[in-house]
């Protein structure tokens, strides 16, 4: 959601810091907040003016028209705001129809006035620019302002002047005051647009010869701008709507919405209720609560809720047993519902967000069974068949009753069943894959459509032009009496305000009327490798001769080469840096579809209307603040550029092009027979739903000829409207299909345009959100812009508009696909549409991951690994997660036991680890090591390059003594062989004892490294036989010798071995192998490479130069033959 609302000491703190004006703005930052926890002695230390003025105090809940409700104790002091506050707090209250509790209250001082001293201003944005909107009567008895303000509108991207403001909006104002509130009024707007505000009222604003104060303030800021508002807004937080209580579990999944880049939306509304839904998709959660209220399940209605935009299987895991938990703390008499529902998805991979819920199930299985839960599932898209069966599966291995359904069933179909309103098929076993799909296992299957050409080459003869009639072209008044929903007049308010002429307004360049063609090329701003490989797929089944994509752009590389497959071809498509050499290079495009984020998709999308080779641009993503998509809208506008989105999945057009991921994977373009054009054009607000309707449109009519999602915020790029007179005006189109939604009076225009004439095409129409009516309190659905802000926004009234206009308006979504049938049947009837014979289209091979990811083949890995799998939600170590890493401290000792030997090693083994890489991690810059890393940092080289150098100097002679000392001693201990023996035979030949030895240390001067090691081991291993036995093996070195000494290389070899046997962790086998492969050098490796790096600092550090070894230090010795 962008627009939300801030309490109002939010919005004053806000006007308070932020707002510029030289009017007086009295009383900043004074107000107090109050709640059940509030402790009055330390707010009054706070807050000293509470002990001398007379104050108001009210409750701050969002709560509209307080005065009349008798809800604001006016001129009392403090004693008498104590009293007020504690008749009110904790009460039960009712507003309207929502019941809720009082327990945040705003104090602030009282302000004596006169009543002609008070006033109304309001500021709120339309999509053309923003409304400021005056009264020179405010207060509580206002009254209607829309009807009695003064009103200036301010156009996008424009600034208001004082001139302006007195001229326009203050002809009522006297003289003295004009001036005060000029400048304030400019101000507040300049506050509101910098702090993008979407709202703004204050009501009323006081102005006296002292200044200006305001009393009441209601304001509603746009969220999705929290990136650029940051520092001025600090941590906004949004309070509920009055009636609603704010609950962890909505703040839980808020969290994760945020920390996500899908979308996660939880709305708790009757926590005791029997239905609970988890529905993929924007639009399908919306359809299906409105299913469920129309089938009389208000009351029972626990949540309202969606997940989408490819969430991952943890997410998925989290959200779902968010659900299961809250559904599953109390019983309910009859039992419980959950409805799993959703779209045809267009990318998220079913399977992969159902194992999540799966999950979630088997973990929550015996509250389930115990509250008596029944499952109902419906899902279409990418795997969805793989999800079912998954979802089937666990509903047999559990017990608890899961009934699945795919894209064969109606949408809301389940509904019906989990409320016992129609009966539970017995349906024939599913397939069992997605690929099924690829390949055409029918050449006879019989569609109506005589126009399919038409995309390919638009159909020219004037016979193909509908003629100007009425509307409900060729279908008699009652023809579809039996199904049309006998509503009663609703009412819908003075709707033709927003309606606005569909003639081109002067500096404003005309738009196309075909978006695409068979031979439309396209940039793809984004490095979306998957959704423009599913874009030349489509072209491919489509027969076009050529790619629709003629390259990318992604700032974030250089220019360069992209692989991808056209049909069973590899190709290259071209990546540029900078779009500007995309469009110089590829002069023939005039399509962008942008993948830019939320954050740089205004300038992205800017840029690109800066070529006027381009006529449309798709904008994907979701959460670009309103501001910017407005300005976007006045260019595209000007320019005679068509948007689609922002928030949008794209479009469609039946042979000839689609938008990105539009429309699914292949098999979904097949079944929806979207590889020709059909009859039936829509427009859709919903991504999910618009598939939804390729799906009902192929199965009841000849199929889609075009098909538009025009987003979900509040201000698409283009409308209902821009969409359906495109339809009107393409001779290929014979019938009109519009999915409209709750907020907004997009839909009045089609009103308009079918009384007028301008429509003549059949339309049929849905506006979904029709339950939004029937809840207490105001709930915001997953898009944007689905939200009633005046009766006439609401779902049900302009249904009934549109019904009273003459468009085909079901009685509900259920019966939306049985009126298209309809219609499309009267059509084919008199001869509108004359049935054609299928052609099949070409078969395109299927990627191969995705081959892999639905098990169709399997081939042998090239690598193999068993001790670290970064692929899930979180890192795992040898099966251990990393957040149980930290939570069990096992430090450096315990990761390394992990990953180097699979095991969970004992605490004391990591203490010795650790030790070991202590012991090991430097010991001077003299040994061979260091030396190279000096010499190598010093000649200017990098800290790999040094690094390396230093390490490969490792090997028997240094450092590289662990594993042959752990082998040759450990051969001797285990062949029986006595020490002297062993030192016997090595003497015998010729071979030096590896771990015996040291420069400088002895038997006189011991290495306290070893020292140190030797006490620990002594007093944790459970047995230290193997050194024991090298002990005993330097007592005869030594005694020849007193540098012969057990070194720490040795020591750290052979108590290797004894903790390796003796831990418990390991069999004797693996204990060896681990010798074997060189595990025990890998210890000095890591320990000495924290000294290499120290030295290579060091050396940078103190910014040594280029070394060269002295002369002095170098023996020359030369051939004789040679020095003569």
């Amino acid at each position: 959601m962008s627009a939300k609302a801030i309490s109002e000491q939010t919005g004053k703190e806000f006007l308070y810091k932020h707002i510029n004006t030289s009017a007086a703005v009295q009383n900043r930052f004074r107000y107090a907040t109050v709640t059940a926890e509030t402790d009055w002695d330390r707010l009054t230390q706070e807050h000293q003016w509470l002990l001398t003025q007379r104050l108001v105090v009210k409750p701050d809940q969002l709560i509209k028209r307080r005065g009349k409700l008798g809800l604001v104790g006016i001129n009392l002091d403090l004693q008498g705001v104590k009293d007020w506050v504690k008749s009110h707090l904790m009460k039960d209250t009712t507003v309207g129809r929502a019941k809720g509790v009082l327990k945040n209250f705003l104090i602030e001082p009282f302000v004596p006035h006169k009543q002609e001293e008070e006033f109304y201003v309001c500021i709120y944005a339309v999509r053309e620019g923003d409304i400021v909107l005056f009264h020179h009567e405010g207060g509580v008895e206002v009254g209607d302002v829309d009807a009695k303000a003064q009103k200036l509108t301010v156009a996008v991207n424009e600034k208001i002047s004082e001139e302006q403001v007195k001229e326009q909006l203050l002809s009522y104002v006297p003289e003295d005051k004009k001036g005060v509130l000029a400048s304030f009024i400019v101000g507040l707007f300049n506050l509101y647009e910098d702090l993008y505000f979407t709202y703004l009222e204050i009501n009323p604003l006081v102005v006296t010869t002292d200044g200006v104060y305001v009393l009441d303030m209601a304001a509603k800021i746009d969220a999705t701008a929290d990136f650029i508002c940051k520092s001025k807004w600090g941590d906004v937080e949004f309070p509920p709507p009055f009636g609603r209580e704010a609950y962890p579990e909505e703040a839980y999944i808020a969290d994760l919405d945020a920390k996500s880049g899908a979308s996660l939306k939880l709305t708790l509304l009757n926590p005791q209720g029997r239905i609970w839904t988890m529905v993929a998709g924007g639009g399908a959660s919306v359809v299906y609560s409105d299913t469920i209220c129309d089938l009389g399940g208000v009351d029972e209605l626990a949540n309202y809720g969606e997940y989408s935009g490819a969430p991952s299987e943890q997410q998925t895991y989290d959200y779902a047993k968010t659900i299961l938990s809250l559904m599953t703390r109390e019983k309910h008499p009859q039992g419980k519902v959950l409805i799993i529902g959703g779209s045809i998805a267009n990318f998220t991979n079913v399977a992969a967000t159902f194992k999540g819920i799966v999950r979630a199930i088997k973990d929550n299985q015996e509250p389930l069974k115990e509250h008596e839960v029944k499952i109902f599932v419906r899902r279409g898209g990418p795997n969805y068949q793989e999800g079912l069966r998954v979802m089937g599966e666990v509903g047999k291995t559990t017990g608890i009753p899961i009934h699945v359904f795919g894209t064969e069933t109606h949408m809301t179909a389940i509904v019906g069943m989990a409320m016992g309103h129609r009966p539970i098929p017995n349906l024939p076993p599913m397939a069992a894959h997605t690929a099924n799909f690829l390949l055409n296992a029918s050449n006879n299957t019989v569609t109506p459509a005589n126009t399919r050409t038409a995309s390919f080459s638009e159909p020219k003869t004037p016979n193909d032009v509908s003629p100007a009639k009425k509307s409900k072209a060729g279908l008699p008044a009652d023809h579809l009496h039996s199904i049309l929903w006998p509503l009663k007049n609703v009412v819908t308010g003075d709707w033709k305000e927003a309606q606005a002429s569909s003639s081109c307004s002067g500096g404003m360049e005309a738009k196309a009327t075909t978006l695409f063609s068979k031979h439309t090329k396209a940039i793809v701003w984004g490095m979306q490798t998957r959704a423009v490989q599913g874009m030349l797929d489509f072209d491919y089944v489509c027969s076009r001769e050529e790619p629709s994509v003629a390259a990318m752009v992604y700032p974030f590389t250089g220019d360069h080469k992209q692989k991808f497959y056209w049909g069973h071809k590899e190709i290259l498509l071209p990546v540029y840096k900078n779009m500007a050499d995309a469009m110089k290079k590829h002069p023939q495009v005039d399509v962008m579809i942008s993948f830019a984020s939320l954050r740089s998709a205004f300038d992205s999308t800017v840029e690109a209307m800066q070529y006027p080779q381009i006529h449309t641009i798709a904008i994907i993503a979701e959460g670009i603040p309103e501001a910017h998509t407005r300005k976007m809208i006045k260019m595209a506008d000007e320019k005679g550029v068509t948007i689609i989105g922002p928030a949008t999945v794209g479009g469609i057009k039946p042979g000839c092009f689609k938008i990105g991921n539009t429309g699914g994977m292949l098999d979904n373009i097949l079944a929806s027979k979207l590889y020709r054009p059909g009859s039936v054009a829509y427009v859709s607000r919903s991504g999910g739903m618009s598939n939804e309707l390729n799906n009902i449109i192929s199965r009841t009519t000849d199929g889609v000829y075009e098909g538009v999602a025009i987003g979900g915020d509040r201000y698409p790029g283009s409308t209902f409207m821009d969409h359906v007179l495109r339809y009107q005006d393409t001779p290929g189109i014979k019938m009109i299909v519009v999915l409209g939604e709750i907020g907004g009076t997009d839909e009045y225009k089609i009103c308009q345009g079918i009384k007028e004439g301008r429509i003549t095409k059949p339309v049929v129409c849905w506006c979904i959100g029709t339950c939004a009516t029937m809840f207490a309190s105001e709930v915001q659905f997953g898009h944007a812009g689905a939200c009633a802000n005046q009766a006439s926004e609401t779902a049900m009234a302009k249904n009934q508009a549109l019904r009273d206009a003459g468009a085909y308006v079901p009685k509900s979504f259920d019966e939306l696909g049985d009126l298209i049938r309809t219609v499309y049947d009267e059509l084919v009837a008199n001869g509108t549409i004359v049935p054609a014979q299928e052609v099949p289209p070409p078969t395109v091979p299927m990627d191969y991951s995705w081959a892999r990811e639905l098990g169709l083949i399997r081939k042998p890995a090239s690598f193999m690994t068993s001790i670290c799998d970064e692929r899930g939600q979180e890192l795992i170590y040898a099966g251990m997660a990393i957040t149980e890493v930290f939570k069990e401290e096992m430090g450096i000792g315990g990761v390394l036991g992990l990953l180097w030997f699979q095991r969970r090693l004992p605490r004391y083994a990591c203490q010795f680890i650790e030790m070991c890489l202590m012991v090991t991690a430097d010991h001077g810059p003299a040994v061979s090591g260091a030396h190279n890393t000096i010499v190598c940092a010093r000649a200017g080289k990098d800290l790999i390059s040094s690094l390396t150098s230093g390490l490969l100097t490792i090997g028997d002679r240094f450092g590289g003594a662990l594993d042959a000392a752990a082998k040759q001693f450990s051969k001797a201990f285990d062949s029986g062989m006595l020490p002297m023996d062993f030192v016997n035979k090595m003497k015998k030949d010729g071979k030096l004892i590896m771990g015996i030895g040291h420069r400088v240390k002895s038997i006189n001067n011991p290495d306290m490294r070893v020292q140190i090691l030797k006490d620990f081991v002594k007093q944790h291993f459970p047995s230290t036989q193997l050194l024991d036995y090298a002990l005993d093996v330097e007592k005869i070195t030594t005694s020849k010798k007193p540098n012969l000494i057990l070194n720490v290389d040795g020591f750290i070899g052979v108590s290797f071995v004894d903790l390796l046997r003796t831990c418990g962790g390991f069999t004797r086998d693996e204990a060896d192998e681990f010798v074997e492969i060189g595990a025990l050098n890998g210890i000095f490796v890591l320990g000495r490479s924290m000294g290499f790096i120290g030295h290579y600092l060091d050396q940078k550090r103190l910014k040594q130069g280029l070394y060269r070894h002295p002369w002095d230090d170098i023996s020359y010795v030369l051939p004789e033959h040679m020095s003569m």
